[in-house]
């Protein structure tokens, strides 16, 4: 089997569910996806096993910095993206698409609509070899 990092539609995918989307292992470090695949001030959708089952990320990133969350509005609990993984960047801001909360990019802290002052649920990532992973939560 070829290196993971070789893969086009890497995802840090393991094996693929029935429907044939890359499910990612719950392994420490595990390979979301690979830097060059984050546009700058872009988002980008993940899975991730994170303990109690598979969660839809968004990935945001400014530059070399990269930080996850979990793709959940903090005001009503829908998903942020208006089409699975497509997500609406407005003047350098992720806009959720049900009520339009604005969040910065990549600190995902909320500057309008209904939830302001709110962040979203931070997911740990690193960038490694220009790969960004799951991270060990500092303890």
């Amino acid at each position: 089997m070829a290196d993971w990092r070789e893969r086009p539609d890497c995802r840090g995918a393991q094996y693929s569910d029935r429907a044939g989307r890359p499910q990612v292992t719950q392994s420490i470090d595990s390979a979301l996806c690979r830097l060059d695949q984050l546009p700058d001030g872009g988002a980008f959708a993940a899975e991730a096993d994170l303990g109690e089952g598979p969660e839809s990320l968004v990935l945001l990133r400014r530059g070399d910095a990269v930080r996850a969350f979990l793709n959940v509005c903090p005001h009503a609990g829908r998903r942020l993206d208006w089409a699975p993984g497509r997500f609406l960047i407005d003047a350098g801001l992720l806009v959720c698409a049900a009520h339009g909360a604005s969040f910065t990019v990549p600190d995902g802290r909320c500057v309008g609509g209904p939830c302001r002052g709110s962040t979203l649920s931070e997911v740990p990532v690193a960038v490694v070899d220009d790969t960004v992973v799951l991270a060990r939560s500092p303890q």
